[in-house]
């Protein structure tokens, strides 16, 4: 079953069991894939596919953990709340993601594989992971561990 079908089946199943916060979160993901859709066919391209979709979801996922901060920080429980049930809905669409030793890792087999010797190389290094654990990895993480592990750190 693709990512689509999940999200439509989930919005039946949220509708018949009153689970209005799945069904609000669910809508939300399906509306921003349907505007990056329009914006592909704009460019020519046709719907997303499922491993173009997982960006989309984790775009979202880091949004929400922005404002659960933000809303933490100001005192605001009831939007908090709010925030972690949606960061609950959508990871549930995301697959399951590396852990540190996993992660560490992925990092020295891509070294090795790509041959990497110095922070210079740090791009191919990016690459090969992103090619290998696309929606399951921390690029952000990743990058500092790589530009580390490169600088003889």
């Amino acid at each position: 079953m693709s990512l689509r079908e999940r999200l439509s089946e989930d919005v039946k199943a949220a509708m018949k069991g009153g689970d209005k916060l799945r069904l609000s979160t669910v809508r939300l993901v399906q509306a921003a894939l349907k505007d990056k859709d329009i914006e592909a066919r704009g460019l020519g391209k046709g719907p997303l596919t499922d491993d173009e979709i997982l960006p989309v979801l984790q775009k979202m996922v880091k949004q929400r953990q922005e404002s659960l901060s933000i809303y933490e920080g100001n005192n605001r429980p009831d939007l908090a709340e709010q925030e972690r049930g949606e960061i609950a809905v959508i990871s549930g669409y995301l697959p399951r993601q590396l852990g540190e030793a996993e992660t560490e890792a992925a990092i020295a087999a891509a070294i090795a594989a790509s041959g990497a010797s110095s922070v210079k190389d740090m791009g191919k290094v990016i690459a090969a992971l992103r090619a290998e654990h696309a929606g399951r990895m921390d690029f952000a993480k990743a990058s500092a561990v790589v530009k580390a592990k490169l600088a003889g750190g």
